[in-house]
């Protein structure tokens, strides 16, 4: 089957967030990491089904869907898991804040590494908990052109960043919005050091499915027993195949004392998941395959073009590092000198996410979301050309 990911689907005047927020003005969307594909025809058909059955009713995972989703961990990273490790949640921007609030005291400290997704920033923040960030270091990418960097963990900082105060470890892979996938080597660790200090380990895997080269993801609860113990996993089908509006994510904890206090946290607070999210994450794991295949197949496409263009046609904008995995690019535009970058580049009719908000200094970096159509983003960048020009 072939999927047609070339022709714009209009979203203006819908309830997309992504839309709205530039209405009535001539801002092409690229900020929220929110594409503007069609879902799978199969999760589309399957909704269809079940909105047809007419009774939408207080709902839980059928067997259908538990077994569904043990199969796909078992076949795409050779994790044998158990369904009773599964937690089902409305949202992975939730299962940050619970994991927070369940294993942090108000005063206590939750570890990451920036730039990150604004939420390992804000949802310790939210719960009264501290949050300790520490910079990744740009380095040269070992065995790649000269040109080419990698993101690494600073180790040393790590050391020095970690106080007695400190309870947990966000990690966010692939990396949000870095878009690096972490070598297995580097979660060892992790792993290591999160044991040595005794921390829990947070894993947010939204963008697993969408490595764009061949490049394993090792999902941190395989690394053995003595971290998995210590590891709450966060993965959600709602980026891979876009489905975020439907709410369906899920947290994996192997360990029985770790999962039921992590459930205590959310009781009273926590939304179900709803009948329609169930479904699609059960058609979209289950018969999504070919299309997510397509889907990185343009997404390569579409990251090529870009990068083509930044390199030859938008001086002062860097893309920093390989995007290795997700539909995101983290832009580099310091050298731009632009007091305010994000209502530079809107007034010139592009919406892009502004670096500060994933902890980068005013006015070095902003995050592009190209998970849309070529000609989306071909005008996008012809825009964004102007802008650097117009400087």
């Amino acid at each position: 089957m072939t999927y047609d990911f070339d022709t714009p689907i209009d979203r203006r005047g819908t309830d997309s967030q992504k839309w709205q927020k530039y209405a009535g003005r001539d801002i092409l969307p690229l900020w929220v990491a929110d594409m503007d594909f069609r879902s799978p025809p199969e999760v589309i058909a399957a909704l269809h089904a079940r909105v047809d059955h007419g009774v939408f009713g207080y709902a839980r995972p059928t067997r259908s869907t538990i077994d569904t989703i043990v199969e796909a961990l078992h076949t795409r990273y050779h994790w044998s898991i158990e369904p009773s490790w599964l937690v089902w949640l409305p949202g992975l921007v939730v299962g940050l804040n619970i994991t927070a609030r369940a294993f942090a005291q108000p005063g206590e400290a939750v570890l990451c590494n920036t730039p990150v997704y604004p939420p390992f920033l804000t949802a310790p923040a939210q719960q009264g908990r501290e949050v300790i960030a520490v910079p990744l270091t740009l380095r040269p990418a070992e065995g790649l052109a000269a040109a080419a960097r990698r993101w690494e963990i600073d180790w040393d900082a790590l050391e020095r960043a970690v106080t007695p105060r400190t309870r947990l470890f966000f990690l966010c892979n692939p990396h949000n919005p870095v878009a690096q996938v972490f070598r297995r080597e580097e979660l060892a660790r992790l792993a290591e050091f999160c044991l040595r200090y005794n921390l829990l380990l947070c894993s947010d895997e939204i963008h697993c499915d969408l490595i764009l080269d061949e490049l394993p993801h090792v999902p941190t609860g395989t690394l053995g027993a003595e971290i998995a113990r210590r590891t709450i996993t966060l993965m959600a089908p709602s980026k891979t195949y876009n489905l975020p509006g439907l709410g369906t994510s899920l947290a994996i904890i192997p360990d029985a004392a770790v999962r039921a206090q992590f459930v205590r946290a959310t009781t009273g607070m926590v939304a179900e998941v709803n009948c329609l999210g169930y479904t699609a994450c059960t058609a979209a794991y289950r018969h999504g395959e070919p299309w997510r295949r397509a889907l990185l197949a343009y997404l390569r496409g579409n990251r090529e073009h870009l990068l083509a263009c930044a390199t030859h046609e938008l001086p002062g904008l860097r893309v920093e590092a390989p995007i290795e995995a997700t539909y995101l690019a983290w832009c580099n535009i310091a050298a731009l000198g632009l007091k305010d970058p994000v209502a530079h580049f809107e007034k010139h009719g592009v919406g892009l996410s502004d670096g500060r908000h994933f902890g980068a200094q005013p006015g070095t970096h902003l995050r592009l979301n190209f998970g849309c159509s070529r000609a989306t983003l071909v005008e996008a960048l012809a825009r964004m050309k102007q802008a650097v020009a117009s400087r």
